[in-house]
């Protein structure tokens, strides 16, 4: 499973962890916490725990990944960046294996 950081993204991070005075070993996790009709919903949080039985950490430059075993298969390929700009500033999560819109069949989302 790959997920990539770009490096806006990793900066972004880096910095919150050096604000909020964090451990060097914090990594975030990303979650999946839905799915159906809207599509995927993800959740990013910062985290200094690690259970190897049930998660996976992709250690990158300067900020490793975390996410649980049940959720690396349908993350694979996924690129969060970080924007700042006119629009307003947060994360942007790209994952190829799942449309922004959903796709239920059922709602004409194909």
């Amino acid at each position: 499973m790959a997920v990539t950081l770009t490096e806006a993204a990793r900066t972004e991070i880096a910095r919150i962890i050096q604000a909020q005075g964090l451990d060097e070993q914090t990594a975030l996790r990303i979650s999946i916490e839905g799915g159906g009709c809207s599509g995927l919903q993800y959740r990013l949080t910062l985290d200094g725990q690690f259970d190897p039985a049930v998660d996976v950490r992709y250690s990158g430059p300067d900020v490793a990944v975390v996410t649980r075993k049940k959720f690396a298969l349908h993350l694979d390929g996924t690129t969060i960046d970080f924007q700042d700009g006119p629009l307003g500033r947060g994360f942007a999560i790209e994952n190829p294996n799942y449309p922004r819109w959903g796709g239920c069949p059922g709602c004409g989302g194909h």
